[in-house]
């Protein structure tokens, strides 16, 4: 599986968490709508384009479903949606993912890309691809409430910046770099172990 191709996948949400941070909040209907015109790209560029990705299609339909939202409430919503909700997007992404591993885990339509199809069915390729898709669940969960908690801290009066900056930047990096790394050396451990 390439790091590239899940980074993709990711795109939108990686693209929504920034305009929710740099754009005002009543541009919320905005930046969702560029979320969702950056997930339909990823889906268009992407090959084979049909079956979509699960990741790019719920974020999709999420993002579409905010731009209406953003674009239908008052500007004190929209405050409370940049503020809270664009923040746990991405527990709602982490969430959406392990809850689909029983029916596919999201990272086999990634790695059936660079997989002949003969291992498709085999028991390693199923065990790395339920490892890795749980895995991504879970650390996009806790990227989610990590920027949580840096809205908690910027909601607070005198809040430290370095704190606020540690939860929302530092630590999603970090726990990022650190999938990108366990997607490439997982598989690689497993394989040679199998052999």
């Amino acid at each position: 599986m390439k790091p590239l191709q899940l980074i993709l996948g990711f795109l939108p949400l990686i693209v929504f968490s920034l305009l929710a941070r740099l754009l005002p909040a009543h541009d919320f209907g905005v930046t969702a709508l560029i979320s969702a015109v950056v997930a339909l790209i990823v889906m268009v560029v992407h090959r084979p384009i049909w079956p979509p990705m699960i990741l790019t299609a719920a974020s999709l339909a999420i993002f579409t479903v905010l731009t209406i939202v953003g674009f239908t409430t008052g500007a004190g919503d929209d405050r409370w949606l940049a503020t809270w909700l664009a923040p746990g997007f991405a527990v709602i992404i982490g969430l959406i993912i392990l809850i689909l591993v029983p029916v596919m885990p999201f990272t086999e339509q990634f790695a059936r890309q660079s997989t002949p199809p003969q291992y498709w069915s085999s028991p390693t390729f199923k065990q790395i691809n339920l490892v890795l898709s749980v895995a991504w669940g879970a650390a996009t969960a806790v990227i989610g409430f990590s920027r949580i908690g840096a809205a908690v801290i910027k909601d607070r009066p005198g809040h430290p910046i370095v704190l606020e900056l540690v939860f929302s930047a530092v630590i999603p990096v970090v726990i990022l770099l650190y999938m990108l790394k366990f997607s490439k050396s997982y598989p690689e451990r497993v394989t040679q172990h199998a052999t």
